[in-house]
């Protein structure tokens, strides 16, 4: 309640002084966003959708001593590439406490001053930003120097301390199953769910109290080291990545797990944000890593089931990776229209049970290497569903039921990818160069070239797409049609039925988007962002707004206009203006086509009032 009254006095002020100009852009820009009535909202009341990466990989490695980039001038050129090549407008930013406390009881502030220097080079874009704390296989100092495998995560006094038996994953064919197979990572994980005291050089410490401390003197010290305006664009924290028992209690399973030892984990971190300065920022927590896995074997019961409304200062925070896919002999093919729809909204439906917002932090497909064969189906797929509920194939039809749009951070931007130069397990006779240098996945979405240009290794069509960035109410359905390919293959799943000939005409072969939304009389508008393949000159608009050919320079005065990205240069966004409540639409297309727009328009009219009520 105390939350819906902040967004509320927030949303009141906005409209109170629409002339205040954010320092990166237009006067609604750069806003603080919350949780509120069940969504990420700015503080003009509007609906957010955030969308990027993980940034990234490379700080599970020692190379570059715990974080993303190897400098805060890659950090720079890397946030302002993401903006141009995708439209990214939100990462999530790892960090690790093996890095942050590497001895008891002393917290490495030269590391964190570097974390928020490179956070800092997001904020700059325009990108908001929340941390990870990862840890992936508890820590790397559990491996053995010539095991197969590697992970992050605990400092190696904490490791030394437990005193852990030789790890061995047996016959593992994916590192994930160490989660499972490997005693040392169980009990070790274990130990720190159950808070085991152990004796260290500066006296005895329980490890997962230890864990809360090094995170809160984290938060504060980031917090500390930010200006304002770039600790607003900061979302929040995601207290653990992937959280799992290691083993469970006798009687206990996922769901218990989940009710009487991670929710009370995440209440108390809770309070160390609040002590930090992070009160106003949610908490973006993970249930049990298992709950969603698509392969029945390793999946668990979970997803917060037996835990109470989450409420405005947690948001629900998922993983998904098509292991089927990446098993290469679950699922021999390649992914198809509405592939994750169900998964996806599981998620979607979990967020709504607890109360709060749904966002799927991991998600992704190899690029390289065995079944990267899949990556451009899945990656559709996987974007599809995070468009919609709804396949292509069903979208016009039942797109009543679309809604909501999810967030999501794919897996992931390194720019180190390929070009790494990791001693694994601190072995110098083991050096990783290739891929992500990390059990050997390849995972990036960009690689660096010789000439140090930025060159994406996924289809650009569908990293780079229209959605909605903020809107001025709430969402009733969105899709988009991206076209990606696959090899010489133009998969195009989403297809404008024979009954709304006008708007066929006019979309022809072109990517296309359709957002329906039911306005909240805010003044600040709504926005889509408009990807490189949709210069402003040759995008289409057709709404009830207005119907544009050719967009507008903004002055402010447009229903319908074109402007730059905050942050960023050479970045649009379509911006949607009314004050108006009640039902809105809008169709973008970049088609070459010079069919009606009036025509097009009376259509879709048609077709939105008998779909959605008028």
């Amino acid at each position: 309640m105390k939350r819906s009254m902040l967004v509320l006095v927030l949303l009141l002020m906005s409209l109170a002084s629409p002339s205040v100009a954010a320092p990166n852009g237009l006067w609604f820009d750069d806003s603080t966003v919350v949780v509120a009535d069940g969504a990420f909202r700015d503080q003009h009341g509007r609906e957010v959708v955030l969308r990027g990466f993980n940034v990234s990989g490379t700080a599970k490695l020692a190379e570059h001593r715990g974080l993303p980039f190897a400098s805060t001038a890659d950090a720079r050129s890397s946030a302002v590439a993401m903006r141009r090549m995708t439209g990214a407008n939100a990462v999530r930013f790892l960090v690790t406490w093996a890095w942050v406390e590497p001895e008891p009881r002393r917290i490495d502030h030269a590391y964190l001053d570097r974390v928020a220097e490179q956070v800092r080079a997001f904020t700059d874009q325009g990108i908001r930003v929340y941390l990870d704390f990862h840890q992936d296989l508890y820590s790397r100092y559990i491996f053995n120097r010539d095991s197969w495998y590697t992970g992050d995560g605990a400092p190696e006094w904490v490791v030394r301390a437990g005193g852990y038996p030789k790890e061995s994953c047996g016959i593992c064919v994916h590192w994930g199953q160490n989660m499972k197979n490997n005693n040392a990572v169980t009990a070790a994980v274990y130990d720190f769910w159950h808070n085991r005291e152990v004796t260290t050089s500066a006296g005895p410490i329980r490890i997962r109290d230890e864990f809360l401390h090094q995170a809160g003197e984290a938060m504060r010290h980031v917090k500390s080291a930010l200006p304002a305006d770039a600790f607003r664009l900061v979302l929040g924290v995601n207290p653990l990545n992937e959280p799992y028992a290691g083993r469970y209690d006798q009687g206990q399973d996922g769901v218990a797990w989940e009710r009487d030892v991670l929710m009370p984990f995440y209440r108390q971190f809770r309070q160390r944000m609040d002590e930090a300065g992070w009160a106003d920022k949610p908490a973006f927590v993970e249930p049990l890593v298992f709950w969603n896995q698509n392969v029945d074997f390793f999946a668990e019961p979970g997803g917060f089931t037996a835990v109470p409304a989450l409420g405005e200062r947690f948001a629900f925070n998922s993983h998904f990776y098509d292991g089927r896919a990446q098993s290469g002999l679950l699922k021999p093919g390649k992914a198809g229209d509405g592939e994750y729809t169900a998964d996806f909204n599981r998620i979607r439906d979990r967020a709504s049970a607890l109360g709060t917002a749904g966002i799927v932090s991991e998600f992704g497909h190899p690029v390289a290497g065995y079944t990267s064969d899949k990556n451009p189906t899945v990656l559709k797929a996987m974007y599809q569903a995070l468009d919609s509920r709804l396949s292509g194939a069903r979208w016009w039809a039942d797109a009543a039921g679309s809604g909501p749009v999810l967030s999501g951070s794919q897996w992931h931007w390194d720019v180190n990818y390929g070009r790494h130069h990791e001693l694994m397990n601190d072995n110098p006779d083991k050096v990783r160069t290739e891929g992500d240098a990390m059990n050997d996945e390849h995972f990036s979405a960009v690689r660096v070239d010789d000439g140090g240009n930025h060159v994406l290794t996924v289809e650009g069509r569908v990293v780079d797409r229209l959605f909605p960035r903020a809107v001025a109410g709430r969402t009733a359905a969105f899709t988009y049609e991206d076209r990606g390919r696959d090899g010489g293959t133009v998969l195009s799943w989403n297809r404008v039925p024979d009954t709304m000939p006008a708007v066929r005409a006019l979309v022809g072969a072109g990517q296309f988007g359709v957002l329906v939304w039911r306005g909240n009389g805010v003044a600040a508008p709504t926005e889509l962002h408009l990807p490189s393949s949709f210069p402003p000159a040759s995008t289409t608009v057709v709404s009830d707004l207005a119907a544009v050919t050719g967009l507008p320079a903004y002055t402010g005065a447009e229903p319908v206009a074109v402007a730059p990205e905050p942050g960023t240069s050479g970045v649009n966004r379509l911006l949607l203006s009314t004050r108006a409540s009640g039902l809105h639409f809008a169709l973008v297309t970049n088609g070459a086509s010079t069919g009606s727009v009036a025509a097009a328009r009376a259509e879709l009219t048609a077709w939105v009032n008998a779909t959605f009520g008028g």
